[in-house]
This record gives structure tokens, sequence and C-alpha cells, in this order.
């Protein structure tokens, strides 16, 4: 059964998990908090601003994404089928502090402040073979061209957080 309250953090952990992101080569880290094989999972991911993730979606009808934002800034991207950005949603602390992401939608998301932490939870039992599907018209994080199109992603996503303020 799903268990949306959202786990503490003590000034420390979170400090850790920030270096943790900082040292990493994909420059995010997660903190899982479930057992391997449970049906609900919750993880509490620390991001690097320049931490880049190919957008995606998650192929199954219980798959739906709930992203919590617990420090920082961060937006939202939803894809067509063709790579247009067809929505947008800025999370942040005082502001929308939580979305709910749809099966089967294109997605990803951006750093708008030098780091965020997330506390993001799904059903269905994790398996890396279905879990998620990359959207093959985005670079790949490794991809040389992978940091300007993320450099792309943060340019709208900080003249769409302008357009709001």
């Amino acid at each position: 059964m799903e268990n949306n309250q959202i786990p503490y953090l003590s000034p420390s952990e979170i400090l850790e998990g920030i270096a943790k992101a900082n040292l990493s080569e994909r420059r995010r880290f997660p903190k899982i908090l479930h057992n391997p094989g449970d049906e609900f999972n919750r993880v509490i991911n620390f991001m690097m601003n320049d931490s880049y993730m190919q957008p995606h979606l998650h192929p199954g009808v219980e798959k739906i994404e709930k992203i919590y934002i617990l420090e920082g800034s961060l937006a939202v991207f939803f894809f067509n089928d063709h790579g247009e950005i067809i929505n947008t949603t800025i999370l942040k602390k005082g502001g929308i502090e939580m979305i709910a992401v749809p099966a089967f939608m294109w997605h990803t998301y951006v750093m708008l402040t030098e780091y965020a932490v997330t506390y993001e939870t799904m059903m269905g039992k994790y398996d890396p073979q279905t879990w998620k599907n990359f959207f093959s018209i985005a670079p790949e994080e490794n991809a040389l061209n992978s940091q300007e199109y993320l450099q792309n992603l943060q340019k709208v996503a900080n003249t769409y957080n302008q357009s709001i303020i």
C-alpha cells in the first residue's frame, strides 16, 4: 500500500547526499528507501544542476511517478512522441511541491538551482529491463551532445520560470 509520508532528512544527511552527488559521474545520488522486490518504491534523489537524465517513460499502468521537492527547484518537462515539449511544471518549496507523472508519458527534469533534492515514489516491482523506456529522440546520458541538450532544456526552464514569477 502506498505511503505518501515524506521521510525526514537531517541537515547532515542532506549535505552528505549532496556531497555524494557532487562526486558522482552522473552528478546525482539515489538514497534507496525500499527493499529489493518491494511493490512500493521510494527513493530520495540528490542531484546537481549539471546532471542530465535522458527523457523516458515508465511502461505500466501502475507506474505513476510522484516527485516531491525537498530542497531547491527543478523543472519537469513532458514531451509528445515527436520530442516537442508539451508541458512544463516548476517544483519548488512554497510553490508547487509535488507532481504525479502519468504512466506512459515521456518526461525528464532539470535542476534550476545548484542542487535539488527530491523524494520519489512509484508502484511496481523494480526490474531494470522493464522499469523505463528511454526516448530515442533525445541524447543518451553520456552522448557528446547530452550537455548541449541539457543546457537547452535549462534555458527553456529558466525562461518559463521567469514568465510565471
